[in-house]
C-alpha cells in the first residue's frame, strides 16, 4: 500500500466496552498494559563504570548485566552519563535513550537466540564448547580469562561482596554451571565490542583491559573454531558466532538496521517474544531524532502527488473477494468499510463562495491607519471596506483570530522577549468573541452589515488543542493528554506562574525561555489539592511543540461529545468553520502521534511509552470523530460549510469518506510556485481519474497564514495573474490571503497586533485584479462544478505533452468556458485535442473512464457552415474559429511565457453566404473588437476603397481648383468630373451593401449645386473684395469665414467632405446614431486615417470629425430662414407661463435646435457640473463660424437654384453684367446680415458664461416681433 492510502480502524465497527485508561488521570499506563512481553533490557556494565556513574544497585541482574527495563529508565539512565560527561567536556559524546535501549535490547535477544539453541535446536552445546577451551587452552588460562571477566563485570552477589569471584565460578545459578553462563556472556561481550554503531556506550562494556591481561580473544576464536563443527543455526545455515555477528555486519553504523534484520531474517526465532519490543525500540530512537536534529515545521516542501490508482485497484480485489464468497481479513475488512464514499452536498451558495482571509488585529490596526481614527472593534470597521470586497464579489470574509485568547500565550512572548506580541490566534482560552474586538455585539453588527452585502463570516476552529491557560484546562483538566510524571528527567519547571486563575499554576518548561529546549509538556498545579500534572502540549508531530498549547485527549468520549457541543454552538454564529490542523484528529494520524502502533511512532517524543495496539485504540475511539461532527452538522445545521486545513496525502479522504465540504490543496500553491507543472498535472489527472468529486471540494490558494504572501511567491507581474487566474477558474473555492489584492509582502504572524512593515498599496496591482481576476469571480458558478469539467495536454509539434501549459473547458447550463495557461517563461506551440481520462458515473452506477474532443467539450457542431464565436476575456478581443476543424485537427495555440487566455461568451453562427468562413481565413485566429463589426468591415473594404480614392490630394486639389480659382476660363471652371466618377463609384459600392439604393443622378446633382454654390459665393467675395469701398467692412467678416480664414486650406478640405456626406445621407432625420450613414458606413473611421495620413494633430482631428459629423447630418441647421411661430419646447428654460403673447426668436430656435442635437453637444463638449450645464468656448465660436460660412452657401444656393442662371453664369458672352453685380450685391448684403446674427451670438456666449441655460434664456423673449 502506497503512503496516502487511508486506515482509519482496523476493527469491525461492533459496540464494545467502555475502555478505561489510567492514564487520564493517573498518568502513563504500566507497560504490562501496553505490551504482552516483559520489558527487560540488560548489557554489560565494567565495575569501575558503575561507580563513576552512580548506578544503582537495582539496575543489574544476577549475572551482573545492566537491566532498563523501560523508556523512562532508559531516559534517566542517558540523562545521567550525560550530565556526567558535559561536567568532563564530552560534549561530543552524549547518547541517547535509544541507543541504550537498543544496545540493551540486542544483549537481551542475542542470550535469547543462545538459550534458543542451546534448548531447541542443540543440547549441551555451550558444555561441550567449554569442554574444548579447556582442551585446546588448559584450566589454568580459561580460568584466568573468566576470573578476569567476572573481576569486571562482577554479577551482583560479587559485586556487593556476598561471594568471591572464585566461588561464584564454581557455583551454578538455576541448575547452570556460572563457567557456561560467563562464556556465554564473553561471547556476547565480544559482539558488543565489535558493533561499531554503539561506540558512544563503549567504555561501559570495553573489553580492552580482559584483553591485554588474560588470553580473552584465543578464547573467542577457539570458542569460534570449535562452534564450526557444531550443528549450524538460522536459515543461512551459520555457525552461532557467525550467526550472531550477521546483523553487526549486515548495518555496522545503524542499531534501527540491526534490529530490522533481526525482525526480518530471524522473526521465526523472535518475533512472538520481540516483535513489539523492536519496533518500540526503533520508534523510540525515531523519538531520539525529533529531540536532537533541528528540524523545521509546517509543510514547507512540495507534498506528495495523491495516487489513487492502488487504492482503486485495492477495492476492486476486496470486492470481487467478496463475490466470490469468501470472508476478508480483519485488517481487509477494516479498509473496505473505512474508505467508503459519503460525500457531503453542497447547498447552493457553497459553489459560489469566494473568500479572503484577515488576520482580524491587523486589518483593524491598517485600518486605523487609512481612515485615520481608531478602529479596534468589529463594528468599527467601516461599511466602505465591506462595500469594496462585495464589489470585488467576496462572498466570504475569514476573521483570524477573533476568539478570546489565552493570556498565557502573550506572556511567554514578553518575557522570550518580544513585547509587541500579543496571544496567538491558535491560543484560545474560549470560544468568545474577543471582548477586546468589542465582543458579541460588535461582532452581531458587523455580520450583520457584512450579510446585507452578500458576504459570510468564516471562523477557525482549533479542536485539536486549547491554549495552556484555558477556560478547560482551569475546570476540566482530565480532558487533557498528561502524564503524572515529566516524561524526560531534565525538565524544571520554575518559570513564572502563567495563569490567571487563583485555583490554578500553569507552567512552561524552564530551558524554553534560555532557547536550550522545547518540552514537550507543560505543568499544572492545582493549588487546593497540590495535584501536579504534566500536560502534552498540542503538537503535528512536523515541528517543535506548539508551547502555548494543551493537547486534548479524544479517547475520552466525554471530550469528543464536548467537542462536538462547542462546535455546534460556533455554526450557530458561522457559516462557515475552518478547522485548523484537521488531519491531526483522524484516527489514523491521532493514534500515530499519540498512542502509536508499535513501530509507527517516533513522532512525538516519549509518546512511544503508550503505544497501543489498533484494536485497544479502535475500542476506545469507535468512530472517526470528524465523520460522527459531520453527520451531526448535516443532521441539525445543514446550511454550515465545513473547511478543513489537512494535509499529508489526506485531502481525498476528508471530503471523500469523513464528509467536509472542502479541503486545503496546499499543492496548488507550491507546484505551480515552483513550477513543478508536471506534478500538478499528475495531481488533477489522477484525481479525475478516481473521483472528480473531490476536485471541486479543494480550497485552491496562493498563500495562507503559514507562508509566505502571494508576492512574495509569485511576484506582481504574469505569473501572478497568470495562478489568480486558474485559482479562481478551477473547480474548487478560491482563497484570496490578507493583503494579497493590495501587494503587501509581510507575512503576519498570529502573534501581530500590528504591521510591521510600512507598505503602501499598489494601485496598479488592484487595477489588474478588477479588470482581470474579479470579473471571472463573479461567475464562480461557471467554474466551481466538475460535472462537465474537462482537462486537456497539451502536444506539441513533436508529439511530446507539454506539462508547463494547463488547459480545461467547463461548462454551466448554457455558458462555456475555456481556459488555457502557460505556467513557464518559456514560449510555447502545441495543439489540444483529447482530454485526460475521467471517472464517470453510469446510470447504473458503475464507474468508467471517459475521454473527450476538446471541440465535443465545447458543443461545438461538425458542418463546415458553422464557426464559433467567443471572447477572450484579458484582452476583450472576440476570436472567430471553425467548428468542424478544431473537431478534426484540435486547437493550435502559441503562448508567451505565463501568457493566459479564457475564452468565454462561446456563440454558434451558420454562415449562410461564406463571409464568416472568409473572415476566419483572413483573421488567422487573431482577436477583433467585434466579430460582427469585422465582418462589416470586411464587407466595406471596397467602399472604403474608393473612399479614400475619392478624399485624395489629386481630387481635392480639382475640387479646389473649381471652387476657389480666380481665373473664370470654362477649363478651370468646369465641374470636376473625377470628382463626380469618384462619387458615383462610391454609390455603386454603397449600393452594393445597402437594402435601399440611393440615386446617383439626384446625388451627384446636389453634390454639383453645392460645389457650384461655393464657387459662385467664392467668386462673389473676390468681387466685393476688389471693390475699395466696401472692402474695410468685409475686413473682420473674413476672419469667420472658414474658406478665408487662416485654417483655410484644411477647412476647404473639410467642407468638401461635408457636402459629400451630406448629400449621400440625405435628408432623413435618423433617431439612432447607427441608423445614419456615418455610422453604418464607418465614415468616422475612415476619417481618422485620413487625418493622420495629412499629420494633423490629435485634436484637429478629433475636432474636424465630430464637426463632419454633426454639420452633415444636421444639414437642416445651415439656413436660417426657417418659420418662427410654430412654438417650441425649450432645453433648460424657466417657466414663462404668466406671459401671454410671446415671441420666439430666431436665435432661440436656432440654440435649441443645437444643444437638441447630440452630434453637436458631443462636437461642443457638453457636460454637466453640479446641475449646470456648459460647453466649450472654442468649440462653440468654431460652430458658429462654420455655420455663417455654410448658411452663406446655403443662401447663394438658393439664389442661384435656377439652373438658367448657372449656366449663363458659366458663359463667357453673358451680357446681363447688371443682373451679376445685383446678385453679388444680395450675397454680400446677407453675408453681413449673418455675420452679425452668428457674431452676436458668440458675444452672448461669452456673457452667458458658456452655460447653455444663461445663453437660450437671453434670446427666449423680445418686445419686437421678428418678421420671418
Amino acid at each position: 500500500m502506497n503512503s496516502f492510502i487511508i486506515f482509519p480502524s482496523y476493527s469491525p465497527r461492533i459496540q464494545i466496552k467502555k475502555f478505561h485508561f489510567e492514564e487520564k488521570i493517573m498518568g502513563p499506563l504500566p507497560l504490562n498494559k501496553l505490551h504482552s512481553v516483559k520489558a527487560a533490557y540488560e548489557f554489560h556494565v565494567a565495575k569501575n563504570l558503575r561507580l563513576k556513574y552512580q548506578l544503582d544497585k537495582s539496575l543489574f541482574s544476577l549475572n551482573g548485566d545492566l537491566i532498563v527495563a523501560n523508556f523512562r529508565l532508559a531516559r534517566e539512565l542517558s540523562n545521567k552519563i550525560n550530565e556526567k560527561r558535559k561536567s568532563e567536556g564530552r560534549n561530543d559524546q552524549l547518547i541517547s535513550a535509544g541507543l541504550i535501549n537498543a544496545v540493551g535490547l540486542m544483549h537481551e535477544i542475542f542470550h535469547f537466540l543462545v538459550r534458543w539453541y542451546e534448548e531447541k535446536e542443540n543440547p549441551g552445546v555451550l558444555k561441550r564448547t567449554l569442554n574444548s577451551l579447556y582442551q585446546h587452552l588448559g584450566e589454568k588460562e580459561l580460568t584466568q580469562v573468566f576470573l578476569k571477566y567476572v573481576e569486571e563485570f562482577p554479577p551482583l552477589d560479587v559485586h556487593l561482596g556476598k561471594i568471591t569471584a572464585e566461588d561464584y565460578l564454581v557455583s551454578s545459578t538455576n541448575g547452570k554451571s556460572n563457567t557456561e553462563i560467563v562464556l556465554e556472556e564473553l561471547i556476547l561481550l565480544q559482539l558488543e565490542n565489535i558493533n561499531p554503531s554503539g561506540k558512544l556506550l563503549e567504555e561501559f562494556y570495553t573489553d580492552k583491559i580482559i584483553s591485554e591481561k588474560t588470553k580473552y580473544i584465543e578464547v573467542i576464536d577457539a570458542a569460534e573454531n570449535y562452534l564450526t563443527t557444531e550443528k549450524t543455526f538460522g536459515p543461512e545455515n551459520l555457525p552461532l558466532i557467525q550467526f550472531l555477528r550477521k546483523p553487526i555486519i549486515s548495518n555496522p553504523h545503524n542499531l534501527e538496521g540491526q534490529l530490522d534484520y533481526i525482525l526480518t531474517k530471524w522473526g521465526v526465532y523472535v518475533y512472538d517474544a520481540f516483535h513489539k519490543r523492536i519496533l518500540s525500540g526503533k520508534d523510540l530512537i525515531q523519538e531520539d531524532i525529533k529531540l536532537y536534529i533541528q528540524h523545521g515545521g509546517g509543510e514547507k516542501g512540495t507534498p506528495p502527488v495523491p495516487q489513487f490508482q492502488e487504492l482503486k485497484d485495492y477495492y476492486e480485489y476486496l470486492k470481487s473477494k467478496l463475490r466470490s464468497g469468501a470472508d476478508l481479513s480483519p485488517d481487509e475488512s477494516a479498509f473496505y468499510h473505512s474508505e467508503f464514499e459519503k460525500f457531503t452536498e453542497d447547498t447552493d451558495w457553497m459553489p459560489k463562495v469566494v473568500m479572503i482571509a484577515k488576520n482580524t488585529y491587523v486589518w483593524l490596526d491598517q485600518l486605523s491607519k487609512k481612515y485615520r481614527r481608531h478602529i479596534h472593534r468589529l463594528d468599527q470597521i467601516p461599511d466602505e471596506e465591506l462595500d469594496r470586497l462585495a464589489s470585488w464579489n467576496f462572498t466570504a470574509l475569514w476573521f483570524i483570530g477573533i476568539w478570546e485568547r489565552s493570556s498565557a500565550s502573550k506572556k511567554i512572548k514578553h518575557i522570550a522577549g518580544n513585547i509587541d506580541a500579543i496571544s496567538s490566534a491558535y491560543s484560545l482560552y474560549d470560544y468568545v468573541i474577543a471582548n477586546e474586538l468589542g465582543g458579541e455585539e460588535a461582532f452581531e453588527n458587523l455580520r450583520h452589515r457584512a450579510w446585507q452585502r452578500g458576504i459570510r463570516i468564516a471562523s477557525d476552529m482549533v479542536p485539536n488543542h486549547t491554549g495552556i491557560y484555558s477556560k478547560w484546562v482551569v475546570e476540566k483538566p482530565d480532558y487533557f493528554i498528561q502524564t503524572s510524571y515529566p516524561p524526560f528527567p531534565g525538565y524544571n519547571f520554575t518559570g513564572p506562574n502563567l495563569s490567571e486563575d487563583d485555583r490554578v499554576e500553569v507552567r512552561i518548561e524552564d530551558k524554553y525561555f534560555s532557547r536550550q529546549d522545547a518540552a514537550v509538556v507543560f505543568q499544572r498545579r492545582d493549588r487546593y489539592t497540590g495535584d501536579v500534572r504534566y500536560i502534552y502540549h498540542g503538537n503535528d508531530g512536523t515541528h517543535m511543540p506548539w508551547n502555548d498549547t494543551a493537547q486534548l485527549n479524544l479517547l475520552i468520549p466525554e471530550v469528543r461529545e464536548s467537542l462536538i457541543q462547542t462546535i455546534m454552538h460556533v455554526a450557530k454564529k458561522f457559516p462557515i468553520i475552518r478547522f485548523d490542523a484537521a488531519m491531526t484528529l483522524a484516527k489514523k494520524h491521532y493514534q500515530r502521534l499519540w498512542f502509536p502502533v508499535p513501530g509507527t511512532g517516533g513522532a512525538i517524543p516519549s509518546r512511544s511509552d503508550y503505544a497501543l495496539s489498533r484494536q485497544d485504540f479502535d475500542n476506545a475511539m469507535p468512530q472517526e470523530f470528524w465523520r460522527e461532527l459531520v453527520d451531526r452538522i448535516n443532521n441539525e445545521l445543514p446550511n454550515t460549510l465545513l473547511l478543513a486545513e489537512a494535509f499529508w496525502l489526506m485531502e481525498g479522504y476528508f471530503v471523500r469518506t469523513l464528509g467536509m465540504h472542502r479541503v486545503y490543496n496546499s499543492a496548488f500553491m507550491h507546484m505551480l510556485m515552483k513550477e513543478e507543472n508536471d506534478k500538478y498535472h499528475d495531481l488533477i489527472k489522477n484525481t479525475l481519474d478516481f473521483n472528480a468529486d473531490i476536485l471541486k471540494r479543494y480550497v485552491n490558494f496562493m498563500s495562507n497564514p503559514d507562508e509566505e504572501t502571494a508576492v512574495n511567491q509569485f511576484g506582481k507581474g504574469d505569473k501572478y495573474f497568470g495562478i489568480a487566474m486558474l485559482m479562481v477558474t478551477l473547480p474548487g473555492l478560491p482563497m484570496f490571503g490578507h493583503g494579497q489584492i493590495e501587494g503587501f509582502s509581510e507575512k503576519y504572524g498570529m502573534e501581530y497586533k500590528r504591521a510591521y512593515y510600512d507598505e503602501s498599496v499598489d494601485e496598479y496591482l488592484i487595477h489588474r485584479h478588477e479588470h482581470e481576476i474579479f470579473p471571472l469571480t463573479k461567475k464562480r458558478y461557471l467554474f466551481s462544478q466538475v460535472a462537465n469539467f474537462e482537462f486537456f495536454e497539451f502536444i506539441d509539434d513533436f508529439g511530446n505533452i507539454n506539462h508547463n501549459v494547463f488547459a480545461y473547458t467547463n461548462r454551466f447550463g448554457g455558458e462555456k468556458v475555456f481556459v488555457i495557461y502557460n505556467n513557464a517563461y518559456a514560449e510555447c506551440k502545441g495543439t489540444i485535442n483529447y482530454s485526460v481520462p475521467k471517472s464517470v458515473t453510469a446510470n447504473d452506477g458503475s464507474k468508467y473512464l471517459a475521454k473527450i474532443k476538446l471541440g465535443d467539450a465545447l458543443q461545438l457542431k461538425y458542418d463546415h457552415k458553422f464557426f464559433c464565436i467567443c471572447r477572450d476575456h484579458k484582452t476583450t478581443l472576440e476570436h472567430l474559429f471553425s467548428g468542424k476543424n478544431i473537431l478534426d485537427h484540435g486547437f493550435f495555440f502559441h503562448l508567451q511565457g505565463y501568457e493566459y487566455k479564457v475564452f468565454l461568451d462561446f456563440r454558434e453562427v451558420y454562415d449562410t453566404n461564406g463571409i464568416y468562413e472568409k473572415l476566419y481565413r483572413w483573421l488567422q485566429g487573431r482577436g477583433v473588437a467585434s466579430i460582427e463589426n469585422a465582418i462589416k468591415e470586411h464587407t466595406l473594404i471596397p467602399l472604403h476603397k474608393v473612399f479614400n480614392e475619392l478624399f485624395s490630394e489629386k481630387i481635392f486639389s480639382e475640387v479646389n481648383s473649381f471652387c476657389f480659382d480666380d481665373e473664370k476660363s470654362i477649363k478651370k471652371s468646369s465641374i470636376p468630373e473625377n470628382a463626380m466618377a469618384k462619387v458615383e463609384h462610391l454609390i455603386s459600392e454603397i449600393n452594393h451593401i445597402e437594402s435601399i439604393p440611393l440615386s446617383k443622378e439626384e446625388i451627384t446633382k446636389e453634390l454639383k449645386s453645392d460645389l457650384s454654390s461655393v464657387k459662385y459665393f467664392s467668386e462673389s467675395w473676390k468681387q466685393a473684395l476688389r471693390e475699395t469701398r466696401i472692402k474695410k467692412s468685409l475686413k473682420d467678416i473674413k476672419d469667420s469665414l472658414t474658406i478665408f480664414n487662416s485654417n483655410a486650406k484644411q477647412n476647404r478640405q473639410v467642407l468638401f467632405i461635408i457636402n459629400t456626406i451630406k448629400n449621400l445621407n440625405g435628408k432623413q432625420i435618423y433617431k439612432f446614431n447607427y441608423e445614419n450613414i456615418f455610422d453604418r458606413l464607418w465614415i468616422g473611421r475612415k476619417l481618422a486615417e485620413l487625418f493622420d495620413k495629412w499629420q494633423y494633430s490629435y485634436d484637429a482631428k478629433e475636432r474636424c470629425i465630430a464637426l463632419i459629423k454633426c454639420l452633415s447630418l444636421q444639414h437642416g441647421l445651415l439656413n436660417i430662414d426657417f418659420n418662427v411661430t410654430k412654438k417650441k419646447t425649450l432645453r433648460g428654460k424657466k417657466s414663462k407661463e404668466n406671459i401671454e403673447d410671446a415671441v420666439i426668436t430666431i436665435e432661440s430656435i436656432l440654440l435649441n435646435k443645437i444643444f437638441d442635437s447630440a452630434y453637436i453637444r458631443d462636437y461642443l463638449n457638453y457636460n454637466e457640473y453640479d446641475g449646470i450645464y456648459y460647453y466649450s468656448k472654442e468649440r462653440f465660436e468654431n460652430l458658429m463660424d462654420w455655420m455663417f460660412t455654410l448658411n452663406n452657401f446655403s443662401f447663394t444656393k438658393k439664389l442661384l437654384g435656377d439652373e438658367y442662371l448657372l449656366r449663363k453664369k458659366r458663359t463667357k458672352n453673358d451680357k446681363d453684367e447688371e443682373k451679376e453685380k445685383e446678385l453679388t450685391k444680395k450675397i454680400i448684403s446677407h453675408t453681413k446680415k449673418n455675420y452679425e446674427f452668428f457674431n452676436n451670438l458668440k458675444k452672448a456666449s461669452d456673457q452667458a458664461g458658456y452655460k447653455v441655460d444663461d445663453l437660450i434664456s437671453g434670446f427666449e423673449f423680445k418686445e419686437q416681433t421678428i418678421k420671418n
